[in-house]
């Protein structure tokens, strides 16, 4: 690395002493020894020069996301006179381990899930954020428990220390919300239907579409190698809707093992939608040989075969061309209930694209980090299209119609946001034996059964 600057080590030091004087409980970086290097005892770096005006960045973000992700950076670059440099790689949870291990590491990474990131946290590649950041500010505008996800686990003091840990390694850039349930709104309003807040609201619902001769729910679950995915989403709402975030949250994390009987209990309840005849349009057979993306197509025609769907908000890039032209007036969009009514927002089931800090010395990445983790930033992705910010400061102005700010308000308003189980997971479960799971479970495997090797699939 280039020897530092005087410029360099006077930005570095005051963001530091900042840093540090904000986190608060928050370790410092020095305590419990465990002797390791980087973000856990010192600064992550990196093979760049610093200071030099430029920043690079690795992501997933390709086509159109790039273009209007760059977009969005091009009025910061042209204010703080920064070179942003951001490469596109679909494989990118591969391609950055591979890069940090040969000393290749970029500046800032975005990362798709947790689970990648504190892996990298743990041998100190990632700068804590609270060196930089101003933690208390975050959690003000940011939607509830996306920050907690980046904490790295473990004890930082003690014979068995873990050095970082209970620090936090990334901050969201971009919001997914998963808990959302979609209908053709021309067809849902001449019927009178109202959107339910209840779990027994949404059973009545169910009984009286299927009385005016519609089946309730659209599914479908093909994904080639990835089919299965739709039902993990699915059991992941159920038992965060039953039982709430805390047992979510120990299930995801196997404090509680996945055939708990709480987690049976919520494939059981799924099994009144998902395996109950007249429930799910074309049945199993149906569901499974059937592209994600043309799961909503059925409740477009006349009349609607279908009526709801139980997607992200990234369904309306699934949406037939015609319908997303018209987006306000053809569909409508509720938040998934929970079990019961609350003057309290329900939790929600969501991801993040989490921005990490590989170079720690580098006043221009922090400056980049600073904007790309505030709600100042994506304006011109927002009226784009096809992008959240996890803030509830952002202002919703910026969406380009108003099923997007319903989606958007429906986060912002959350009482809490928790990631996508199969995320956190190992990936041997979550986007294996999970998702393997789901299919054998709807083709008639007992729930008892299914949750038992999944279980026993588990990484010791």
């Amino acid at each position: 690395m280039a020897v530092a600057t005087r410029r360099r080590l006077g930005a570095l030091g005051l963001a530091v002493g900042l840093g540090l004087a904000m986190s608060g409980c928050l370790q410092d970086p020095d305590e419990g020894g465990g002797g390791g290097s980087g973000g856990t005892a010192g600064f992550a770096d990196n093979s760049s020069s610093d200071g030099d005006g430029k920043v690079t960045i690795l992501g997933a973000y390709g086509g159109d996301e790039k273009a209007n992700f760059e977009k969005a950076l091009a009025p910061f670059e042209k204010e703080s006179g920064i070179d942003i440099e951001y490469t596109e790689d679909s494989d990118f949870t591969t391609t950055i381990k591979t890069r940090v291990a040969a000393g290749d590491a970029p500046d800032i990474g975005f990362f798709p899930q947790p689970g990648g990131l504190l892996e990298l946290a743990a041998t100190g590649d990632i700068q804590p954020i609270d060196t930089f950041l101003d933690i208390g500010n975050l959690q003000k505008t940011l939607v509830p428990g996306l920050l907690e996800s980046t904490i790295l686990p473990g004890d930082p003091t003690g014979d068995d220390a873990v050095a970082g840990a209970g620090r936090m390694y990334g901050a969201p850039m971009r919001l997914a919300n998963k808990s959302l349930v979609w209908y053709p709104k021309k067809a849902w309003d001449a019927a009178g239907y109202k959107a339910p807040t209840t779990l027994e609201e949404l059973t009545a619902l169910e009984a009286q579409i299927r009385e005016s001769g519609i089946t309730p729910w659209c599914m479908a679950w093909n994904a080639d190698q990835a089919t299965g995915w739709v039902g993990t989403d699915w059991i992941e709402q159920m038992v965060l809707s039953l039982y709430g975030p805390d047992v979510y949250n120990e299930w995801t994390s196997h404090a509680i093992p996945f055939n708990d009987p709480q987690i049976v209990g919520a494939f059981d309840e799924f099994a009144k939608i998902a395996k109950t005849d007249g429930q799910v349009y074309g049945g199993v057979q149906t569901v499974v040989n059937t592209q994600v993306a043309e799961s909503m197509v059925p409740a477009f025609r006349n009349p609607p075969e279908c009526m709801l769907e139980r997607q992200g908000s990234f369904e309306i890039s699934f949406l037939p061309a015609k319908i997303q032209a018209d987006l306000d007036n053809e569909v409508g969009v509720f938040p998934f209930p929970a079990k019961e009514a609350s003057a309290e927002a329900p939790p929600i089931l969501g991801g993040a694209d989490l921005a990490a800090l590989f170079n720690g010395n580098d006043p221009d990445a922090i400056e980049v980090m600073q904007f790309l983790t505030s709600d100042k930033f994506g304006a011109e992705w927002a009226q784009a299209g096809g992008w959240l910010s996890p803030h509830k400061t952002f202002d919703p102005a910026n969406y380009p119609n108003q099923t997007t700010k319903d989606i958007a308000a429906a986060a912002s308003g959350a009482s809490q946001v928790v990631f996508d189980g199969s995320d956190v997971m190992p990936k041997e479960v979550g986007s294996g034996t999970f998702w393997t799971g789901m299919v054998e479970w709807i083709q008639g495997k007992s729930s008892e059964d299914t949750t038992a090797d999944i279980e026993a699939s588990w990484p010791q």
